[in-house]
């Protein structure tokens, strides 16, 4: 059965997502109910999502118009064997297919359908990537984590998950090792320049940088963001927001301006809705710094996909009651540095694991500092696995492994 989609349900899309969907329309009027408004969730954002987002969902596009009828039927069985109630059916749900796929999400794990849309999601993803697969990065991937800022003395053992992967070293020279490994990135950003393809996160102010490619994105800078979505979240709890389904929706359809981002620029509209949604879908990420970078270099790496991360970890503020920190009140919170370096710690680890899914990462490279102290550990291709050294080295050394 065809999809009742018209162009005209499309006439609120942004220009970009617009053109998208409407030159995409007869496939899109071919494609399962319960799987068309997931895809248009995808394209409706197409003219803020990151190059090597749009690439994915062009590469989507392109395969499902190669596929014959039948091979189409075949490939999307699974959604189509799914019990959607009327409502879901409507398709009112192209001018929201956000909101639809909250519905979705609510109406399969209610029904016990979830399991069977995660096999028919697989299923598909599969297909997708064996028929058009992800090109490999231009160069070598570089993932450097920075932890323990503001830590003097430390009995924790550092690195533990990471060290059967890579070589340990015990005597670093700390010299400058901020400023030299901010100057590898931006010579990486220079070398290969790409917009978004290279990037510098900080959980607290970040360090100046003079490098048109290289994107920073900091806690400390969207603090006025984070106060504001927190105000909005209070009020709308304090006025009697129903629960937990109601404020996420409430989060997630929050829009960059509300919350008093800027969009101006050539790439102002990309940056402020990838913020929003970091402070909106993240957990903690409004509250504690650890969790906005450990959220922003999971999505970074998800979504952007670059070639070049550098995200430095700072003190969190200690846990306080839930009104508390749901103020935005950060003039008189205490600092927690050595609880911080074993959430940063952790962070490291996960920001390595989602650099592991990316197209090339048996030659990617990542590194990790315990910053202004003697410990970092490399992993890459030219080191060997599960190793320590005590040799006297410093940063511009260890970067050199890193190819």
């Amino acid at each position: 059965m065809l999809l009742q989609i018209q162009v005209n349900h499309f006439k609120d899309y942004p220009p970009e997502a617009r053109r998208v969907a409407t030159s995409h329309i007869e496939l899109l009027r071919k494609l399962p109910a319960a799987f068309t408004p997931l895809l248009l969730q995808q394209i409706q954002a197409y003219d803020w999502r990151f190059p090597a987002e749009r690439r994915d969902i062009d590469r989507q596009l392109t395969f499902l118009k190669s596929l014959a009828e039948a091979e189409r039927r075949r490939l999307f069985t699974g959604f189509e064997q799914l019990k959607l109630p009327a409502q879901l059916l409507d398709v009112k749900w192209i001018e929201s297919p956000v909101e639809f796929s909250e519905q979705l999400s609510h109406h399969l794990w209610t029904t016990g359908q979830i399991d069977a849309f995660h096999q028919a999601s697989e299923a598909y993803l599969k297909a997708v990537f064996a028929a058009i697969p992800a090109q490999p990065p231009t160069t070598r991937r570089l993932g450097i984590a920075v932890i323990g800022k503001g830590v003097e003395r430390n009995t924790y053992p550092l690195f533990r998950k990471l060290r059967p992967y890579g070589s340990r070293f015990t005597n670093v020279n700390p010299a400058n090792g901020l400023k030299t490994l901010l100057a590898h990135v931006t010579d990486r950003a220079a070398a290969h320049p790409s917009s978004f393809d290279h990037w510098y996160i900080d959980g607290g102010p970040a360090e100046k940088i003079e490098q048109p490619f290289l994107t920073s994105i900091s806690y400390h800078g969207l603090a006025q963001n984070r106060q504001a979505l927190l105000r909005k979240t209070s009020s709308a709890i304090q006025n009697g927001i129903a629960g937990p389904k109601e404020l996420l929706s409430l989060l997630h359809g929050m829009k960059p301006e509300e919350i008093g981002f800027d969009m101006a620029g050539p790439n102002g509209a990309i940056l402020s809705h990838f913020a929003t949604s970091l402070l909106t879908s993240g957990s903690g990420t409004q509250i504690f710094s650890t969790s906005f970078v450990q959220w922003a270099t999971r999505e970074l790496w998800r979504r952007a996909q670059p070639l070049t991360m550098l995200a430095r970890f700072a003190p969190r503020q200690r846990l306080r009651p839930m009104n508390e920190l749901l103020s935005g009140d950060e003039q008189t919170v205490e600092m927690d540095a050595p609880g911080s370096l074993i959430d940063a710690d952790m962070g490291a680890y996960y920001m390595w694991l989602e650099q592991q899914r990316l197209s090339g990462a048996e030659q990617s490279s990542f590194m990790i500092w315990f910053e202004d102290h003697a410990e970092a550990l490399v992993v890459s291709p030219s080191l060997a696995r599960n190793t320590e050294s005590n040799a006297r080295v410093d940063m511009r050394w260890l970067l050199a492994q890193t190819g």
